[in-house]
């Protein structure tokens, strides 16, 4: 059995995180230890991510925790995970997912139909805005930054009408009942990878590799793979309106994915498609696909 040091941010929902799957080793036998660590993504809170860097600014720091030795595997939410890892890095356990869909949080309104003509709305993903702006072009959405709880505690403070948040977040937490409405996929298709945990360990690290293999989930990491690889084909950036989202349908996977321009009112470019799935290299050809068909339609 191993000792096994988990770098992980220091958000309450990275915490939780964490101590789930330092839980869930030590049921394995291991010996695990947390490492607390702030990163720059939760430092710059003033500006949007997709202008200072990128998600990536929330797994740097972690990176280098790992190849200094002062960590062996850290804890992602995979959404925030960036399509290509740096070199001797890898991505080697993908858990199985919570719930991937967006989730409405308000104090006065029951959902987004009940929104009034020029309601604000919080939220600082592209891919949300587009989609909100295509079901409420009337809305003013506007930044919302910050760690779980400051997010809910700038609602709560008056600043917006509601939020969107990701409902896997609010659930892990003991925080449902803040959720007033879950979105269906179909009207707001989730981000690639929401809802599922990815733990990144340095190249070459078969001990610890060996040790997380009993916390994968085969039809998760393929799923997520397929809509990573849709990211990844249209450039792999958080500063993308992009969305993509697949299920499992015994063996075959159906893979959807949307593409909107912020700030124009051009209709949102859709693309899907099914195929039987078996191995990463399928779900990435999959993947790959459904990206030249939005780029057939206008996304570019």
């Amino acid at each position: 059995m191993a000792k096994l040091t988990i770098a992980t941010r220091e958000s309450r929902l990275a915490l939780w995180q964490a101590e789930h799957v330092k839980s869930l080793l030590e049921q394995q036998g291991h010996a695990v230890t947390l490492l607390g660590m702030t990163t720059q993504g939760d430092q710059i809170l003033d500006r949007a991510l997709s202008k200072v860097g990128g998600k990536g600014l929330f797994v740097k720091e972690l990176e280098v925790a790992l190849e200094e030795g002062r960590a062996d595997l850290a804890v992602h939410s995979l959404k925030d995970v960036p399509m290509d890892l740096p070199a001797g890095f890898e991505l080697a356990c993908v858990m199985e997912r919570e719930d991937p869909r967006d989730a409405f949080v308000s104090p006065r309104y029951a959902s987004l139909a009940e929104l009034p003509q020029g309601a604000v709305v919080g939220t600082s993903s592209l891919r949300r805005v587009v989609l909100l702006r295509a079901q409420r072009p009337d809305l003013r959405i506007e930044p919302l930054r910050g760690n779980l709880d400051t997010r809910l505690r700038k609602l709560d403070e008056g600043q917006y009408d509601a939020i969107v948040l990701a409902a896997a977040g609010l659930k892990r937490l003991g925080l449902g009942a803040r959720i007033r409405a879950t979105f269906d996929p179909t009207e707001m298709l989730p981000a690639a990878g929401q809802g599922a945990l990815g733990i990144e360990i340095r190249s070459g690290r078969g001990d610890v590799a060996e040790a997380l293999a009993p916390l994968a989930h085969q039809s998760t990491w393929l799923a997520v793979a397929a809509e990573r690889a849709v990211s990844r084909a249209m450039g792999g950036s958080c500063s993308m309106p992009l969305a993509a989202h697949a299920v499992f349908s015994g063996e075959y996977l159906r893979l959807e994915a949307a593409w909107g321009e912020p700030g124009t009112a051009a209709p949102l470019v859709r693309a899907r498609e099914t195929a039987a799935i078996a191995d990463l290299g399928q779900a990435a050809a999959l993947g790959a696909e459904v990206a030249a068909r939005l780029r057939a339609g206008g996304a570019h």
